[in-house]
Order: structure tokens, then sequence, then C-alpha cells
């Protein structure tokens, strides 16, 4: 058996709001600003390999009001990072421990990931990692998967796929992966645990 993991939501407690609650002093602004401005719809761009440069140009257009706040989304992309859930980092040491091969397939921008493994030395231990950025193909389009599939010769029948996002987890079924679509990273290992006995 072989282990393709998700990275934020399985690895990462990211979200903007972590850092954009000290920047807007209205609940409701703060809320309009994450829903309508920098919302997941503008970032998912990103995460697909649009230049953070062009990203940023697009909305001060829309927005101008917002310019400073725009340009501060990127700049304090790890600010956006509450923790590493270490439940997860267990898991991963626990399975190459028993010599099991572990991979991540994450949307991810390309230039907001650089760095990561020099600050999150877990990253290195991974047999190799697929970033939609860098791809510039995206969860949950089933092209990433094949990359994944080709690149580090994964049989889907014989890999177990974890992601926090129930819409990648369909795509990975219909490949034909073993899955686990996780709520709770504190249950990681248990779920692990039902492909390992």
């Amino acid at each position: 058996m072989k282990f393709l993991f998700d990275l934020g939501g399985v690895f990462f407690d990211w979200n903007p709001i972590y850092f954009y609650k000290d920047i807007f002093k209205s609940k409701d602004e703060l809320e309009y600003f994450l829903s309508t401005v920098c919302n997941n719809e503008w970032n998912i761009k990103q995460d697909e390999g649009r230049l953070i440069s062009e990203a940023e140009s697009e909305l001060i257009l829309k927005f101008p009001k917002y310019i400073n706040e725009i340009k501060l989304y990127y700049s304090n992309h790890r600010l956006m990072i509450r923790k590493v859930y270490q439940e997860s980092v267990k898991a991963l040491y626990d399975l190459k421990d028993k010599n099991i091969f572990c991979y991540a397939l994450s949307n991810w921008s390309a230039e907001t990931f650089k760095g990561m493994t020099d600050e999150y030395p877990f990253l290195n231990v991974f047999e190799g990692i697929v970033i939609s950025g860098q791809e510039k193909k995206i969860k949950p389009n089933k092209d990433i998967y094949l990359i994944a599939i080709k690149r580090y010769m994964l049989n889907p029948n014989e890999t177990v796929f974890i992601d926090d996002n129930f819409d990648n987890i369909k795509t990975a079924i219909q490949l034909g992966f073993k899955t686990i679509h996780l709520v709770d990273p504190n249950q990681i290992k248990k779920e692990i645990y039902k492909y390992l006995n």
C-alpha cells in the first residue's frame, strides 16, 4: 500500500481569516472582504498557476479601495497557517518507519509554496510532492491525479488518497483510489490503520 496526501486541511490549518481578523476592525467588513474581494474563487486561480502579480492587478482594478489589503494577502500567506496538525505528521513518520511510500498532491500556488520544505522539514519525508500551481492543473480535475499516478508509478487500487475536500475524494474514487475523507485530522491514524490491518 502507498499513500497520497493532500496538504491543506490534512497537515496545515490554513485560513486567511487568521491573518485578516487583525487587519479589519469590523467583522462585517472582514466577511465582505474574504467572501467578495480576496475570496476562494480568486485564490484558486493562483493555485492553478496564475501569477500573484496578475491576480493582485485584477482585484485592485475592481476594488481600488482595498489596494493595501489585497497586497497583504500573499505577502502574509505563511501567517494564515495557524498550526500544523501534529497527528498527521506523526502518522506520516509512522508510515515511513514501516517503509511505506508516501506522496503529496496539493492545490497550492507555486509562488507561495517556495520555501515550504525548508520551513516545514516534514515535507521532505515525502517521496514526491505534486503542487497544482507548478503543474497548472488543479484538483478535483482528474488531470493532476494522472500526473501523480504517472510520475510516481502509482497503482490507484493499491494507493490510499487522503483529502479533507469531498469533491477531491470523489475524483479519486472515480480513478480507483482507496480513500480517506479526513473530516478530523486528529482521527488520521485511526483512519490510516484501517488500511494497514
